[in-house]
């Protein structure tokens, strides 16, 4: 027995609510409190050990003070004298963290308020929570919530979040590999689209695992359904495209400075005898300006020019951006941009496809970034995050865009020097005003520790789930705001599938569990599927897994360096007829014989080519 029973006059009815209530309920004492911890004094001994269960790290106590119940988390739990006695009781010391207070109301409902009001005295009986009371803690005081798993502490009582406010105003998934990250996030974006009809999402998923967790709910893009025109793409994120994530040269962004206004130009006004950078300027265009134009109206800008005697020094430059342009529009795994399709003013085409509008039943968009060319993803993210913000700044509240950044310390490192600027702009742009305009953020990332801290800290909501790394701990203890951070002492050792929850989105802190998805239903089923079934040497293609690596649409090289592209692909298997020779003069002319032929007497311009 614990302790006696109260003496007469002890206000007990918070603790007793009849008067054959076992007084095991009733488990220790405070001994010490200093504002925002006490110590609890308890014995424990073998034949009581469904009482000493209540004592586990982890779960919530009640303190009595008469009409308020003061809740605290148990964090910490050691012997009063080292040892331990199989016989007759052993002292205890339990350390617990005040999180807040229940009281009751007229009606008799509980009610639960954060912060402490009135402290507990010395002696105040500890026990442990009513489930009425635990119900309270987390009750979410009228907002509409949604049942995403079971608390940790008691399975019988459902764990739940405010959708409105986790989406609103943001929300992160943190963990490692294998913890059930994907998953977690997988039910978080099915519960939203089941309480938010108007809600379209647009995931940046760069391992195509998400796409077979929502069959019925979503549309894949990949290369293949990917049609996203270059004229969309900032100076900055073209550049990326063309120099493939390397140094731009500064002189040749000059010229494509100057060389796309003009372009946008000719395309808006192709009637005009000479298309000039001043025309361009007097009609409202900017190298950003969203107006279609042509790329082969500026490479034709960079052939005249190249004409001119007052470009004569600046012809290598010329001539080296032309050859990156051509390299860049004859690369099949560009023609999602470069295909000539995307040349007309197809915008509203665009942006209906991306972000389901209408969404005819399907308002989820995976865009698979695992088939894009690295050099490329960066700034394919950038444009659409762009493009979310202001489609939602532009409808005046009528569009409701969640943008699901997976692994998005790719996009936004915590290193400034890392990354891509725009990328990271455009993203931080939606974490710091999209809520204003309902356009929101869901940020999933294993390594939170080099996630820019400031996207991290415009998320609200955090689901935490276990991280055994000290850098990522210590970055979300720094961002928990409430009362209790030894919550996450156990992050390192939370189970699969669970999870401490913080944030606008909770009523208070809270270790949950996830529920159960059928496997059908998880990120990545279909390729773990595939991946299950046992290979053999004959299902091994390398004529498929080399055209895989030389792109969808790759076509043969050409022969001898003599410009002649084959007219079919090669089948996988067939040798390759041998090509006839071609004579000179039956040759398709090279940019270097147009140039020799029409600068012939330019001595500058012939030392360069010989």
């Amino acid at each position: 027995m614990f302790v006696e029973h109260a003496e007469p006059g002890e206000a007990t009815s918070q603790e007793r609510r009849n008067g054959a209530q076992s007084d095991s309920r009733v488990l220790g004492h405070v001994t010490h409190c200093d504002g925002a911890h006490a110590t609890l004094a308890a014995f424990a001994c073998d034949r009581q050990a469904q009482v000493l269960g209540q004592w586990t790290v982890g779960r919530m106590i009640s303190i009595n003070l008469g009409a308020i119940r003061t809740v605290g988390l148990v964090y910490r739990i050691e012997t009063a004298a080292a040892g331990w006695e199989d016989e007759g009781s052993n002292p205890i010391n339990v350390r617990v963290e005040l999180i807040g207070e229940v009281r009751d109301v007229e009606d008799g409902r509980p009610v639960f308020d954060r912060g402490i009001t009135t402290y507990p005295h010395i002696g105040a009986i500890a026990h442990r929570i009513r489930v009425r009371d635990l119900e309270a803690v987390y009750d979410l005081a009228g907002r509409r919530g949604l049942t995403i798993g079971q608390l940790a502490q008691d399975e019988a009582i459902d764990a739940r979040i405010a959708i409105d406010d986790t989406l609103n105003r943001h929300f992160a998934v943190v963990g490692p590999t294998g913890v059930g990250k994907s998953t977690a996030v997988s039910l978080l974006v099915r519960k939203a689209i089941a309480a938010r009809p108007d809600l379209r999402v647009l995931i940046l998923d760069p391992h195509n695992e998400f796409s077979s967790a929502f069959p019925d709910q979503s549309i894949r893009i990949n290369t293949q359904t990917l049609e996203l025109p270059f004229w969309l793409f900032r100076l900055e994120e073209l550049v990326e495209v063309l120099y493939r994530g390397r140094d731009a040269i500064p002189e040749e962004v000059d010229l494509l400075r100057d060389l796309i206004p003009a372009a946008r130009q000719g395309y808006r006004n192709p009637a005009g005898a000479s298309v000039v950078r001043r025309s361009a300027e007097a009609g409202g265009l900017t190298v950003d300006t969203p107006v279609p134009y042509r790329m082969a109206d500026v490479l034709k800008l960079i052939d005249d020019r190249m004409g001119l005697l007052e470009t004569k020094n600046d012809r290598p430059t010329y001539r080296a951006l032309r050859i990156r342009i051509d390299a860049a529009m004859n690369d099949p795994s560009y023609r999602f941009m470069f295909a000539s399709r995307l040349i007309d003013d197809n915008l509203h085409e665009t942006i209906g496809r991306i972000f389901r509008v209408p969404h005819e039943g399907k308002p989820i968009t995976c865009l698979d970034l695992s088939v894009l060319p690295s050099e490329v993803v960066n700034s394919v993210c950038s444009v659409l995050a762009r493009m979310a913000f202001d489609l939602t700044v532009n409808s005046h509240g009528r569009l409701k865009l969640l943008v699901l950044c997976e692994e998005a310390h790719r996009y936004m490192p915590a290193d400034p020097k890392l990354g891509f600027a725009p990328t990271r702009h455009a993203l931080s742009r939606i974490a710091k005003e999209g809520r204003k305009y309902g356009c929101y953020l869901g940020v999933v990332t294993q390594r939170p520790g080099e996630l820019d801290p400031t996207v991290l800290s415009q998320c609200s909501t955090i689901f935490a789930m276990r991280l055994a790394n000290e850098a990522d701990q210590d970055i979300i203890r720094s961002a928990i705001a409430d009362s209790s951070a030894s919550t996450l002492s156990f992050l390192s050792s939370m189970g699969q599938r669970e999870a401490i929850a913080f944030g606008e989105g909770v009523a208070t802190t809270m270790r949950m569990k996830f529920e159960y998805l059928a496997p059908a239903l998880l990120p990545g089923s279909r390729r773990r599927q595939e991946s299950e079934r046992t290979p053999g040497e004959d299902d091994i293609d390398i004529h498929a897994l080399v055209a895989n690596l030389r792109g969808p649409l790759q076509t043969a090289p050409v022969a001898s360096g003599l410009g002649l592209p084959v007219d079919s692909l090669i089948q996988a298997g067939d040798a390759p007829a041998p090509l006839p020779p071609v004579p000179p003069e039956k040759r398709a002319p090279q940019p270097e014989d147009r140039f020799r032929r029409r600068f012939r007497d330019d001595d500058g311009f012939r030392r360069l080519y010989e």
